[in-house]
């Protein structure tokens, strides 16, 4: 038996819609990083941290591979929070609370942000420390 809204293909049912193309996929994807920033304050709290860190990696001089880390670890969290972001939305759609499996997948949904907070931290420390530390002579 499909659930209410979804047919049996795993498709929300909307009625017939045409196949989109890639400019359609990409404006979605778009409208979802809007709805996600607009929407959501935990989202929006990691774009100062992103900019701070670039300005920082800015101000030291990073490196090409330096900058890779960095922007891997901003993407990392930035994603991490779409993701939660999509399950706080799907969560608040399909049911209420105190449901445990609710509570379950959004716990471990933020769970996986701060794991990929946490990554970014230590990525920031090890790239970020040594050069403070020897643009102030204390290395």
């Amino acid at each position: 038996m499909a659930a209410r809204g979804v047919d049996d293909g795993g498709s929300l049912d909307r009625g017939p819609r045409r196949p989109r193309g890639w400019i359609g996929k990409f404006a979605d994807a778009f409208r979802g990083v809007a709805v996600a920033v607009r929407g959501h304050v935990s989202f929006a709290a990691h774009l100062p941290a992103a900019a701070a860190a670039v300005a920082l990696g800015a101000c030291l001089g990073l490196d090409a591979g330096e900058w890779c880390l960095v922007a891997l670890a901003i993407g990392g969290v930035l994603g991490a929070e779409a993701f939660n972001t999509a399950i706080e939305e799907l969560a608040k759609a399909v049911g209420t609370y105190p449901d445990d499996g609710i509570r379950d997948a959004l716990d471990v949904a933020s769970g996986g942000v701060l794991v990929a907070v946490t990554a970014a931290v230590v990525v920031g420390l090890v790239l970020f420390v040594p050069k403070l530390l020897a643009l102030a002579g204390w290395s």
